[in-house]
């Protein structure tokens, strides 16, 4: 499990764990049911509060992409391939929702955004 967090982003930090893991378990970089390390662990190598983890475990939780035991620790959730197609979508339908506003600020275009995108994804 590999997670970089940005105090400067823009993005609060609980989204920017809570969507890199997200990516790592719809990416199959995270096996189903493998432990997750302790919330605690996680702050202190993210070098944030406690409360920030925990709010990002529980979004995933809420999206099921993980599970807890209470007592055993914090899992991967079991996912059948067409499930995680369909989390990936959900996850760049969410994130296109919330920046296609800045770019209608911007003045672009569906097509200057799509161009953009396309230039852009290499």
């Amino acid at each position: 499990m590999d997670i970089i967090v940005s105090a400067v982003s823009g993005t609060p930090i609980y989204e920017q764990i809570k969507d890199q893991l997200a990516a790592q378990i719809v990416k199959g970089e995270l096996e189903p049911g493998s432990p997750l390390p302790p919330i605690r662990t996680i702050a202190r190598q993210l070098e944030v509060s406690v409360i920030t983890v925990k709010k990002a475990w529980e979004e995933l939780e809420r999206g099921g992409f993980i599970y807890a035991v209470v007592g055993r620790g914090t899992f991967v959730s079991d996912r059948h391939p067409g499930e995680l197609d369909d989390k990936r979508d959900q996850l760049a339908r969410q994130r296109m929702e919330k920046d296609l506003p800045f770019y209608r600020e911007l003045g672009l275009t569906v097509d200057e955004v799509i161009e953009l995108v396309q230039r852009l994804y290499v």
